[in-house]
Protein backbone atom coordinates (compact mmCIF):
# COMPACT_ATOMS: atom_id res chain seq x y z
CA UNK A 1 0.00 0.00 0.00
CA UNK A 2 1.27 3.53 -0.51
CA UNK A 3 3.11 5.41 1.84
CA UNK A 4 1.16 7.46 4.19
CA UNK A 5 3.50 9.34 6.10
CA UNK A 6 6.44 10.67 4.09
CA UNK A 7 7.35 13.84 6.65
CA UNK A 8 9.36 14.01 9.05
CA UNK A 9 7.90 16.98 10.85
CA UNK A 10 4.11 15.26 9.91
CA UNK A 11 3.74 15.15 13.30
CA UNK A 12 2.34 17.59 16.70
CA UNK A 13 5.04 19.54 18.22
CA UNK A 14 4.65 18.43 21.40
CA UNK A 15 6.73 15.52 20.44
CA UNK A 16 9.70 17.50 19.55
CA UNK A 17 9.20 19.97 22.63
CA UNK A 18 8.94 16.67 25.08
CA UNK A 19 11.98 14.77 23.29
CA UNK A 20 14.44 17.90 23.84
CA UNK A 21 12.89 18.01 27.26
CA UNK A 22 13.65 13.92 27.66
CA UNK A 23 17.40 15.31 26.65
CA UNK A 24 17.69 17.81 29.16
CA UNK A 25 16.13 15.62 32.09
CA UNK A 26 16.22 11.86 31.36
CA UNK A 27 18.65 11.38 28.35
CA UNK A 28 19.09 7.07 29.62
CA UNK A 29 15.52 6.89 30.15
CA UNK A 30 14.02 3.81 28.38
CA UNK A 31 10.21 3.47 28.48
CA UNK A 32 7.32 1.15 26.92
CA UNK A 33 3.92 3.02 25.10
CA UNK A 34 1.08 1.22 24.58
CA UNK A 35 -1.46 1.28 21.93
CA UNK A 36 -5.25 1.57 23.46
CA UNK A 37 -8.75 1.23 21.60
CA UNK A 38 -11.31 2.65 23.70
CA UNK A 39 -13.80 1.38 21.27
CA UNK A 40 -12.60 -2.12 21.20
CA UNK A 41 -12.37 -2.22 17.39
CA UNK A 42 -12.10 -5.61 15.39
CA UNK A 43 -9.75 -4.51 12.92
CA UNK A 44 -9.75 -6.57 9.28
CA UNK A 45 -7.77 -10.02 8.63
CA UNK A 46 -4.46 -8.75 8.07
CA UNK A 47 -4.59 -5.32 9.45
CA UNK A 48 -1.21 -5.53 11.61
CA UNK A 49 0.83 -6.60 8.87
CA UNK A 50 -0.41 -3.20 6.42
CA UNK A 51 0.42 -1.00 9.21
CA UNK A 52 3.68 -3.42 9.99
CA UNK A 53 4.42 -1.85 6.40
CA UNK A 54 3.87 2.10 7.07
CA UNK A 55 6.00 1.65 10.01
CA UNK A 56 8.58 0.19 8.01
CA UNK A 57 8.61 2.91 5.58
CA UNK A 58 9.58 5.51 8.43
CA UNK A 59 13.09 4.33 8.46
CA UNK A 60 13.79 6.04 5.16
CA UNK A 61 11.81 9.62 6.82
CA UNK A 62 14.11 12.59 7.74
CA UNK A 63 14.17 15.73 7.72
CA UNK A 64 14.66 17.85 5.00
CA UNK A 65 16.85 21.13 5.05
CA UNK A 66 13.63 23.32 4.24
CA UNK A 67 12.25 21.58 7.67
CA UNK A 68 15.20 22.25 9.26
CA UNK A 69 15.36 26.10 8.17
CA UNK A 70 11.50 26.00 9.02
CA UNK A 71 11.83 24.92 12.79
CA UNK A 72 15.52 27.09 13.05
CA UNK A 73 13.22 30.24 11.88
CA UNK A 74 10.00 29.63 14.34
CA UNK A 75 11.22 27.16 17.16
CA UNK A 76 12.94 29.71 18.93
CA UNK A 77 12.90 28.01 22.37
CA UNK A 78 14.36 24.81 20.97
CA UNK A 79 18.16 25.42 20.63
CA UNK A 80 20.20 25.46 17.30
CA UNK A 81 22.05 21.74 18.09
CA UNK A 82 18.74 20.07 19.06
CA UNK A 83 17.40 20.46 15.56
CA UNK A 84 20.20 21.53 13.40
CA UNK A 85 22.56 18.08 14.26
CA UNK A 86 20.23 15.89 16.45
CA UNK A 87 16.85 15.84 14.34
CA UNK A 88 19.35 16.29 11.62
CA UNK A 89 20.82 12.97 12.17
CA UNK A 90 17.76 10.93 13.92
CA UNK A 91 16.67 8.18 11.91
CA UNK A 92 12.87 6.01 13.59
CA UNK A 93 13.78 2.68 14.17
CA UNK A 94 11.17 -0.18 13.50
CA UNK A 95 12.96 -2.14 15.70
CA UNK A 96 11.16 -0.84 18.74
CA UNK A 97 7.67 -1.86 17.78
CA UNK A 98 5.74 -4.77 17.92
CA UNK A 99 3.20 -4.96 16.19
CA UNK A 100 -0.18 -8.50 16.17
CA UNK A 101 -3.57 -8.72 16.31
CA UNK A 102 -5.36 -11.50 18.59
CA UNK A 103 -7.41 -14.14 17.68
CA UNK A 104 -10.69 -11.56 17.80
CA UNK A 105 -8.32 -9.38 15.58
CA UNK A 106 -8.22 -6.53 18.12
CA UNK A 107 -4.93 -4.41 17.63
CA UNK A 108 -1.82 -4.64 19.38
CA UNK A 109 0.94 -2.15 19.34
CA UNK A 110 4.02 -1.54 22.03
CA UNK A 111 6.67 0.49 21.36
CA UNK A 112 9.76 -0.18 23.66
CA UNK A 113 13.08 1.81 24.05
CA UNK A 114 15.09 4.76 25.15
CA UNK A 115 12.61 7.17 25.98
CA UNK A 116 13.87 10.04 23.47
CA UNK A 117 13.74 7.81 20.75
CA UNK A 118 10.56 6.17 21.54
CA UNK A 119 8.65 9.12 22.19
CA UNK A 120 8.34 10.10 18.19
CA UNK A 121 6.20 6.91 17.22
CA UNK A 122 2.69 7.95 18.74
CA UNK A 123 1.42 10.41 15.92
CA UNK A 124 2.62 7.77 12.84
CA UNK A 125 0.89 4.94 14.87
CA UNK A 126 -2.15 6.51 15.43
CA UNK A 127 -2.41 8.99 11.91
CA UNK A 128 -1.91 5.83 9.89
CA UNK A 129 -3.88 2.90 11.90
CA UNK A 130 -6.65 5.56 11.46
CA UNK A 131 -6.23 6.49 8.08
CA UNK A 132 -5.67 2.73 6.91
CA UNK A 133 -9.22 2.04 8.87
CA UNK A 134 -10.76 4.30 6.42
CA UNK A 135 -9.22 3.02 3.54
CA UNK A 136 -10.50 -0.30 4.05
CA UNK A 137 -13.54 0.41 5.13
CA UNK A 138 -14.14 2.48 1.32
CA UNK A 139 -14.65 5.82 3.53
CA UNK A 140 -13.45 7.89 0.34
CA UNK A 141 -16.01 6.64 -1.72
CA UNK A 142 -18.95 7.94 0.77
CA UNK A 143 -18.39 11.92 0.55
CA UNK A 144 -17.75 14.62 -2.07
CA UNK A 145 -14.40 16.49 -1.38
CA UNK A 146 -16.30 19.75 -2.74
CA UNK A 147 -18.93 19.50 -0.55
CA UNK A 148 -16.72 18.77 2.58
CA UNK A 149 -14.98 21.93 0.93
CA UNK A 150 -18.02 23.88 1.56
CA UNK A 151 -18.77 22.38 5.12
CA UNK A 152 -15.34 23.40 5.81
CA UNK A 153 -15.42 26.74 4.94
CA UNK A 154 -18.91 27.25 6.68
CA UNK A 155 -17.89 25.73 9.88
CA UNK A 156 -15.04 27.80 9.73
CA UNK A 157 -17.34 31.46 9.54
CA UNK A 158 -19.23 29.51 12.37
CA UNK A 159 -16.15 29.24 14.66
CA UNK A 160 -14.30 32.51 14.25
CA UNK A 161 -17.59 34.50 13.73
CA UNK A 162 -18.74 33.65 17.20
CA UNK A 163 -15.54 34.83 18.34
CA UNK A 164 -13.87 31.30 19.42
CA UNK A 165 -9.84 31.48 19.50
CA UNK A 166 -8.89 28.01 18.16
CA UNK A 167 -6.27 26.06 16.49
CA UNK A 168 -6.10 22.53 15.13
CA UNK A 169 -5.38 19.47 17.12
CA UNK A 170 -6.20 16.95 14.95
CA UNK A 171 -2.99 14.52 13.41
CA UNK A 172 -3.73 11.55 15.36
CA UNK A 173 -6.87 10.74 14.67
CA UNK A 174 -7.86 12.61 11.13
CA UNK A 175 -9.51 11.00 8.16
CA UNK A 176 -6.35 11.27 5.88
CA UNK A 177 -3.01 13.56 5.51
CA UNK A 178 -4.41 14.67 2.17
CA UNK A 179 -8.29 15.51 3.79
CA UNK A 180 -6.48 17.36 6.89
CA UNK A 181 -4.48 19.35 4.39
CA UNK A 182 -7.74 20.26 2.76
CA UNK A 183 -9.29 21.34 5.86
CA UNK A 184 -6.72 23.70 7.08
CA UNK A 185 -6.15 25.25 3.39
CA UNK A 186 -9.84 26.31 3.78
CA UNK A 187 -9.60 27.58 7.14
CA UNK A 188 -7.01 29.55 6.46
CA UNK A 189 -8.85 30.89 3.25
CA UNK A 190 -12.01 31.80 4.96
CA UNK A 191 -10.14 33.37 8.23
CA UNK A 192 -8.00 35.58 6.24
CA UNK A 193 -10.93 35.90 3.91
CA UNK A 194 -12.11 38.84 6.50
CA UNK A 195 -11.99 40.22 9.79
CA UNK A 196 -13.36 37.75 12.45
CA UNK A 197 -14.40 38.17 15.81
CA UNK A 198 -12.63 35.15 16.93
CA UNK A 199 -8.65 33.92 16.39
CA UNK A 200 -6.95 31.13 14.48
CA UNK A 201 -4.24 30.36 16.53
CA UNK A 202 -2.99 27.95 14.07
CA UNK A 203 -2.09 23.74 14.25
CA UNK A 204 -0.22 21.14 16.21
CA UNK A 205 1.11 19.44 13.09
CA UNK A 206 4.25 21.02 11.96
CA UNK A 207 4.63 20.36 8.92
CA UNK A 208 1.23 22.33 8.32
CA UNK A 209 2.28 24.90 9.83
CA UNK A 210 5.20 25.20 7.78
CA UNK A 211 3.35 24.33 4.61
CA UNK A 212 0.75 26.83 5.32
CA UNK A 213 2.35 29.24 7.00
CA UNK A 214 0.21 28.63 10.32
CA UNK A 215 1.68 29.01 14.16
CA UNK A 216 2.75 25.97 15.09
CA UNK A 217 1.29 24.85 18.41
CA UNK A 218 2.30 22.86 21.24
CA UNK A 219 3.92 21.83 24.70
CA UNK A 220 3.49 18.93 26.83
CA UNK A 221 2.15 15.72 26.49
CA UNK A 222 0.84 13.63 29.75
CA UNK A 223 3.49 11.56 29.51
CA UNK A 224 6.33 13.80 31.18
CA UNK A 225 4.27 13.69 34.15
CA UNK A 226 3.23 10.01 34.23
CA UNK A 227 6.95 9.15 33.98
CA UNK A 228 7.66 11.68 36.65
CA UNK A 229 5.58 10.36 39.17
CA UNK A 230 8.08 7.48 39.04
CA UNK A 231 10.67 9.39 40.16
CA UNK A 232 8.68 11.79 42.50
CA UNK A 233 5.44 11.56 44.69
CA UNK A 234 1.86 11.54 43.40
CA UNK A 235 1.39 15.15 45.51
CA UNK A 236 4.56 16.41 44.38
CA UNK A 237 4.35 15.35 40.98
CA UNK A 238 3.05 18.41 39.25
CA UNK A 239 5.07 21.09 41.00
CA UNK A 240 8.76 18.85 39.88
CA UNK A 241 7.61 18.89 36.38
CA UNK A 242 6.91 22.73 36.18
CA UNK A 243 10.53 23.36 38.47
CA UNK A 244 11.77 20.90 35.32
CA UNK A 245 10.05 22.09 32.32
CA UNK A 246 10.64 26.00 33.20
CA UNK A 247 14.16 25.05 33.95
CA UNK A 248 14.33 23.62 30.03
CA UNK A 249 12.76 26.57 28.43
CA UNK A 250 13.69 29.21 30.39
CA UNK A 251 9.95 30.15 31.12
CA UNK A 252 8.81 29.56 27.29
CA UNK A 253 5.87 27.31 26.18
CA UNK A 254 4.46 27.73 29.67
CA UNK A 255 0.54 26.06 29.09
CA UNK A 256 0.84 23.50 31.81
CA UNK A 257 -1.43 20.27 31.34
CA UNK A 258 -2.36 19.48 34.24
CA UNK A 259 -5.00 16.81 35.00
CA UNK A 260 -2.51 13.27 34.22
CA UNK A 261 -3.25 12.49 38.35
CA UNK A 262 -6.49 14.99 38.76
CA UNK A 263 -7.30 18.27 39.96
CA UNK A 264 -7.26 17.80 43.62
CA UNK A 265 -3.31 16.57 43.70
CA UNK A 266 -2.51 19.60 41.15
CA UNK A 267 -4.50 22.43 43.00
CA UNK A 268 -2.98 21.20 46.52
CA UNK A 269 0.60 22.35 45.55
CA UNK A 270 -0.08 24.70 42.55
CA UNK A 271 2.65 27.66 43.93
CA UNK A 272 2.08 31.39 43.34
CA UNK A 273 5.67 31.32 41.83
CA UNK A 274 4.45 28.37 39.35
CA UNK A 275 1.41 30.27 38.72
CA UNK A 276 3.34 33.39 38.03
CA UNK A 277 5.64 31.59 35.45
CA UNK A 278 3.17 29.85 33.71
CA UNK A 279 1.01 31.36 31.13
CA UNK A 280 -2.28 29.55 32.04
CA UNK A 281 -3.40 25.68 32.22
CA UNK A 282 -4.60 23.00 29.71
CA UNK A 283 -8.13 21.29 30.33
CA UNK A 284 -8.05 17.79 28.75
CA UNK A 285 -10.90 16.11 30.93
CA UNK A 286 -13.38 17.02 33.91
CA UNK A 287 -16.38 18.96 33.45
CA UNK A 288 -15.15 22.61 31.52
CA UNK A 289 -17.18 24.51 34.05
CA UNK A 290 -15.99 22.70 36.93
CA UNK A 291 -12.41 23.21 36.48
CA UNK A 292 -13.24 26.65 35.21
CA UNK A 293 -15.05 27.95 38.23
CA UNK A 294 -11.19 25.39 40.33
CA UNK A 295 -8.71 27.44 38.22
CA UNK A 296 -10.50 31.02 38.74
CA UNK A 297 -10.57 30.19 42.45
CA UNK A 298 -6.81 28.73 43.11
CA UNK A 299 -5.40 32.08 41.12
CA UNK A 300 -7.68 34.44 43.17
CA UNK A 301 -6.35 32.93 46.61
CA UNK A 302 -2.84 32.84 45.18
CA UNK A 303 -3.38 36.87 44.45
CA UNK A 304 -3.55 36.65 40.75
CA UNK A 305 -5.70 38.01 38.64
CA UNK A 306 -6.92 34.89 36.56
CA UNK A 307 -8.12 37.46 33.16
CA UNK A 308 -4.23 37.63 32.80
CA UNK A 309 -3.87 33.73 32.28
CA UNK A 310 -4.84 31.66 29.79
CA UNK A 311 -6.75 28.80 29.64
CA UNK A 312 -6.57 26.05 26.74
CA UNK A 313 -9.82 23.61 26.44
CA UNK A 314 -8.99 20.17 24.08
CA UNK A 315 -11.03 17.43 25.83
CA UNK A 316 -12.85 16.05 22.38
CA UNK A 317 -14.20 19.39 21.96
CA UNK A 318 -17.28 19.71 19.32
CA UNK A 319 -17.79 23.70 18.06
CA UNK A 320 -21.02 24.25 19.63
CA UNK A 321 -19.62 23.00 22.90
CA UNK A 322 -16.25 25.17 22.55
CA UNK A 323 -18.68 28.08 22.12
CA UNK A 324 -20.69 26.98 25.39
CA UNK A 325 -17.35 27.15 26.91
CA UNK A 326 -16.20 30.56 25.82
CA UNK A 327 -19.14 32.04 26.89
CA UNK A 328 -19.17 30.95 30.35
CA UNK A 329 -15.71 31.75 30.40
CA UNK A 330 -16.46 35.53 29.81
CA UNK A 331 -14.74 37.64 32.36
CA UNK A 332 -12.98 34.69 33.98
CA UNK A 333 -10.30 33.75 32.09
CA UNK A 334 -8.49 34.18 28.63
CA UNK A 335 -10.14 30.94 26.85
CA UNK A 336 -8.80 29.24 23.83
CA UNK A 337 -9.45 25.75 21.96
CA UNK A 338 -7.61 22.91 20.35
CA UNK A 339 -9.91 21.13 18.37
CA UNK A 340 -8.90 17.44 16.64
CA UNK A 341 -11.65 15.00 15.39
CA UNK A 342 -14.51 17.69 14.78
CA UNK A 343 -11.81 19.04 12.32
CA UNK A 344 -10.10 16.78 10.41
CA UNK A 345 -12.24 13.34 11.12
CA UNK A 346 -16.08 15.25 10.69
CA UNK A 347 -17.66 14.26 7.36
CA UNK A 348 -21.10 15.50 7.99
CA UNK A 349 -24.24 14.32 9.20
CA UNK A 350 -24.89 12.66 5.88
CA UNK A 351 -21.49 10.44 6.65
CA UNK A 352 -22.93 8.59 9.60
CA UNK A 353 -20.85 5.21 8.65
CA UNK A 354 -17.61 7.72 8.22
CA UNK A 355 -16.63 7.53 12.47
CA UNK A 356 -13.14 8.81 13.72
CA UNK A 357 -11.88 6.58 15.88
CA UNK A 358 -10.98 6.41 19.37
CA UNK A 359 -7.33 5.60 19.95
CA UNK A 360 -4.51 6.70 22.10
CA UNK A 361 -0.88 5.54 22.55
CA UNK A 362 0.39 6.05 26.06
CA UNK A 363 3.45 5.58 28.43
CA UNK A 364 2.74 2.34 30.45
CA UNK A 365 6.89 1.68 31.80
CA UNK A 366 9.93 3.61 32.42
CA UNK A 367 13.01 3.15 34.29
CA UNK A 368 15.38 6.66 34.79
CA UNK A 369 18.27 4.31 33.44
CA UNK A 370 18.79 0.99 31.45
CA UNK A 371 20.55 -0.37 34.88
CA UNK A 372 17.23 0.48 36.90
CA UNK A 373 14.04 -1.30 37.45
CA UNK A 374 11.18 -0.59 35.61
CA UNK A 375 7.90 1.46 36.37
CA UNK A 376 3.90 1.58 35.54
CA UNK A 377 3.24 4.35 34.34
CA UNK A 378 -0.20 5.66 34.56
CA UNK A 379 -2.89 8.24 33.96
CA UNK A 380 -5.64 8.77 36.37
CA UNK A 381 -7.25 11.98 34.52
CA UNK A 382 -10.68 13.37 35.41
CA UNK A 383 -12.66 11.68 33.36
CA UNK A 384 -13.04 8.15 34.33
CA UNK A 385 -12.75 6.94 30.92
CA UNK A 386 -9.13 8.37 29.93
CA UNK A 387 -7.40 6.38 33.08
CA UNK A 388 -4.86 3.83 31.66
CA UNK A 389 -2.43 1.84 32.64
CA UNK A 390 -2.10 -0.98 35.45
CA UNK A 391 -5.27 -0.91 37.15
CA UNK A 392 -3.89 -1.87 40.46
CA UNK A 393 -1.61 0.85 40.32
CA UNK A 394 -4.45 3.06 39.33
CA UNK A 395 -6.34 2.04 41.96
CA UNK A 396 -3.67 2.68 45.06
CA UNK A 397 -3.26 5.71 43.44
CA UNK A 398 -6.75 7.02 43.89
CA UNK A 399 -7.44 5.30 47.26
CA UNK A 400 -4.25 7.38 48.01
CA UNK A 401 -5.18 11.04 46.61
CA UNK A 402 -8.90 10.48 47.13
Amino acid sequence: MEQIIKHFTDNDLYTFTCMYYIIQTYPRAEVQYTFYDRNNTVYPDGFADLLREQMEYMKDVTITEDEIQYMLSKCYYLPKWFIDVFLRGFRFNPNELEISQDAENHLHVTVKGKWYSAIIWEMPILSCVSELMHILNGDSKKYDLETERQRVREKTEYIFGNGLVLGDMGTRRRFSFNHHKMVLEEMKNVYESKKWPGFFTGTSNVWFAKELNLNALGTMSHQIISFEETVSSVFEVNHSVMEKWAEVYNGDLGLYLYDCFGDHVFFNNFSKKMAMLFSGLRVDSGNEEEQIDKIVAKYKDLGINPLNKQVIFSNGLSIKRAIEIKDYCKDKVQASFGVGTFLTCDLGSDNESIRPMNIVVKLTGARITETREWHDCVKLSCDKGKTLGNSAKCSYLQSVIG
